[in-house]
Formats: C-alpha cells, sequence, structure tokens
C-alpha cells in the first residue's frame, strides 16, 4: 500500500530540498556500525548519505521498482557495498526485518499516511534496545512547494506525540531543517 498523497518530485528537485550528511548529523545518526532501515528510500538520498557514514547494512525499503533501481543505481556507481535494497509494502505487510535488528530507522516525509503510529511501532520493533528513529517531514505551510496536501500534513507536537506513543523517549523534540522541513528524534529503552 502506498502512503497516501506521496507522489514523488522530480530528483534534481527532490536532492535540492536536503543536504543529507548534514541532515543525519543533526538527527543524531553518529554510530559508524549501525544497520539501518529506511522507510521509504525515494531516489536514496538519505540511503546513500547513511551507507557512508556507517560500516553497516542500509536496508533502503521501498514499493516501487523504480525507486529502489535509482537507490542500488547510486550505491554502485558510489562502490558502496552496504546497500541492500527491499521492494516491500512495509505500510501494509511490515518490514520483514527481524526484532531488535537495526540501531537507525528513517522515517522521512512518510509520516502522513493513515497510520503514522502503526509505522513507528514498526521502527520500534526492528530497532535494538538504545536505537534511535530519525523523522522528517514538511512544514505546515502552503508557501511550501510539494509536500502532502495541508489537510493531513502533520505539525512537530503531533509527530512528537506519535513517537511517544509508538514507546520512544523524544531526545530531539525539533530541529528546523531549512527551508521546508523539521525533524526529531526518538530513542528506544534500553
Amino acid at each position: 500500500m502506498k502512503v497516501r498523497d506521496s507522489g514523488m518530485p522530480d530528483e534534481k528537485m527532490w536532492a535540492g530540498f536536503f543536504d543529507a550528511r548534514r541532515i543525519l548529523a543533526q538527527l543524531d545518526f553518529g554510530d559508524p556500525k549501525a544497520d539501518v532501515a529506511d522507510f521509504g528510500c525515494g531516489y536514496g538520498t538519505f540511503t546513500i548519505a547513511a551507507a557512508r557514514l556507517t560500516r553497516g547494512i542500509v536496508q533502503a525499503l521501498d514499493i516501487e521498482a523504480e525507486m529502489l533501481r535509482a537507490t542500488a543505481a547510486k550505491a554502485e556507481s558510489l562502490s558502496l557495498t552496504n546497500v541492500r535494497t527491499v521492494q516491500r509494502d512495509f505500510v501494509g505487510d511490515g518490514t520483514g526485518l527481524p526484532d531488535g535488528s537495526v540501531g537507525y530507522a528513517m522515517l522521512f516525509n512518510i509520516l502522513h499516511g493513515e497510520d503514522p503510529v502503526g509505522l513507528l511501532r514498526e521502527a520500534h520493533r526492528v530497532l535494538r534496545p538504545g536505537g534511535k528513529v530519525g523523522v522528517i517531514h514538511w512544514v505546515y505551510d502552503a508557501a511550501t512547494p510539494r509536500g502532502p496536501d495541508l489537510s493531513i500534513r502533520p505539525r512537530p507536537e503531533q509527530c512528537q506525540a506519535w513517537v511517544q506513543k509508538a514507546g520512544f523517549e523524544l531526545v530531539i523534540s525539533f530541529v528546523a531543517l531549512p527551508s521546508y522541513h523539521y525533524g526529531l528524534v526518538g530513542r528506544k529503552a534500553h
């Protein structure tokens, strides 16, 4: 099941929104050995940045084969051998990853779906104790050039509440990611 209202802009426009390495640093991605799950990898923007920062395996999950091909091609062109692309309906069927198997989960621009807490609970399940979930979403502003409709676009306080409801301790409650995004980080208890 594809997340509602999730049309991707063209890759050049998308890449222009993010300095992925800087954003990962701001979202406390710092374990050089962590395995990672990227929920909805898209063009691989954050998958590739994460793969450059860890020796662990980065599981790039997406429902669209085209997105996975783009991500795999980037990883190959950069000789990154720690990226695994997985075509999966993780919204409907879960990630398929074992319990406690990753150190960092990325849920970026995806919590506007019908069950954001369910996605966060799946991230909680696959994270090891002490593992972190990074969340990014579009600011709540009609002037953004893309993003889900404002009627389903979550505000920061909603994402914070969902992260906590899914069982995480909120360790970074808000970080501005100019020009169009914000982020936060939760941690699974030890």
